[in-house]
């Protein structure tokens, strides 16, 4: 059934149909909209099912209804009951109206709605201004309501580009007493897809512009005034260059699980004592408990840990890959290929890591085409076909020390 059969035959009934939230805001602004949200005015919850008799539940504290991958929620308000993300009463009448559905989302460009017949755009808070002007701004006080707001603000201005205004800034700190109630799921789900953006720094700067960096990402803030070396880090602390080692990953590659690596690769330079500024002797080393629970604490995939171990514990010595010596190049690059992360992997990560603020040979880093090229000649059947031998300490051996040779003889 098309969107205007089912907005012909609510109407009928006595009611409306809009269009709401992100799907009118990415219309306005141009882009290609992927999900279409649906609020209904008007018409009652039974009045609904009598009319989609096939319309699928979805929603268990106010009413939402699936029909053919599209969802529809009848018009509601909430009212806050208690502390956190789920402490809400809510009421769906058909007496509600538009314009109070409207004033119950969180910034004024998600509470533009447009009727799906007549096409008369609704938007009582000036949200089509706000784009225009590139601003994110809470739409009522209502927004300080609940909590997972904050990190939907921060992954929202990392998506857009936009700025978001002092006042929203202010109520985004008023709720960071509220930010331990959320699940480590609902948090994950926003810095996952903030992790997807063009510019992932947008959602850490965002978060640390209202104060509240520190609740879920303390491994993230511990890295500002971490001073490092002026003549190899002129943008500053490990924080600023964290930022930019991230985004320069995500103009990389697509792989979250990377760009999460490219992220915390330094997290061991947040640790480092004062005293010992500008440099962080052994950060390599420490970053890796220190992502193992930054990783598990906010709920991130197994996988992307292990990339993070390893991106914390390699990255230096990748970036130093042409002065190693043959044998130390081939046991980083046997033990790297190992890993999760691999080659390809580490190569992003040092790749961002040395480029994203200064000038640097990419023929001095490139390990990865380096190594696969060892791997794939220097092999097990290499050995077995040149030495005759099967599996073993002594083949292992064997293997390790022809791609020494190999190593020597064309990249010593």
């Amino acid at each position: 059934m098309d969107i205007n059969s089912i907005a012909e035959r609510i109407h009928k009934a006595g009611g409306k149909l809009y269009l709401v939230g992100g799907a009118i805001r990415d219309e306005i602004m141009g882009k290609e909209i992927y999900d279409k949200d649906y609020s209904v005015t008007g018409i009652e919850k039974e009045q609904f099912k009598t009319l989609f008799q096939d319309a699928i539940p979805r929603g268990k504290s106010f009413e939402v209804f699936d029909i053919e991958g599209a969802e529809f929620a009848l018009a509601r308000i909430d009212r806050k009951t208690g502390v956190g993300h789920k402490e809400f009463e809510t009421k769906t009448s058909k007496e509600i109206t538009i314009e109070e559905d409207l004033a119950r989302r969180d910034i004024t460009i998600n509470a533009i709605a447009k009727e799906v017949l007549t096409g008369k755009i609704i938007d009582p808070f000036n949200g089509i201004k706000d784009i225009k002007n590139k601003t994110i701004r809470a739409t009522t006080k209502a927004f300080s309501e609940d909590p997972l707001r904050v990190y939907r603000v921060a992954r929202i201005a990392a998506k857009t580009g936009f700025y978001v205004e002092k006042r929203t800034l202010e109520l985004m700190e008023l709720l960071k007493q509220e930010l331990n109630t959320l699940s480590k799921e609902r948090v994950f789900n926003e810095f996952e897809k903030a992790l997807e953006t063009d510019k992932p720094s947008i959602f850490f700067n965002v978060l640390r512009d209202a104060n509240v960096l520190d609740e879920h990402f303390k491994e993230i803030y511990d890295l500002i005034g971490s001073l490092q070396p002026v003549e190899y880090h002129p943008e500053g602390d490990s924080y600023n260059h964290t930022m930019l080692v991230v985004d320069k990953a995500a103009s990389l590659t697509k792989d979250t699980g990377i760009r999460f690596a490219a992220l915390v690769h330094d997290l061991g330079k947040g640790v480092t004592p004062k005293s010992m500024y500008p440099h962080h002797y052994g950060h390599d080393e420490k970053g890796v408990e220190i992502v193992q629970k930054f990783g598990q604490r906010i709920g991130t995939p197994n996988k992307w840990i292990s990339y993070g171990k390893v991106s914390a514990k390699e990255h230096m010595k990748g970036g130093i890959f042409y002065k190693m010596t043959p044998p130390k190049k081939v046991s980083f690059i046997e033990r790297v290929a190992k890993s999760k992360l691999g080659l390809y992997g580490l190569q992003i990560v040092v790749i961002a890591d040395k480029c994203s603020t200064r000038n640097t040979n990419l023929k001095d880093i490139e390990f990865e085409k380096i190594g696969e090229e060892c791997l794939s000649k220097i092999n097990g059947k290499y050995i077995k076909e040149k030495y005759g031998i099967e599996e073993g300490i002594k083949f292992k051996d064997k293997l390790h020390e022809e791609r020494i040779n190999w190593m020597k003889q064309r990249y010593s």
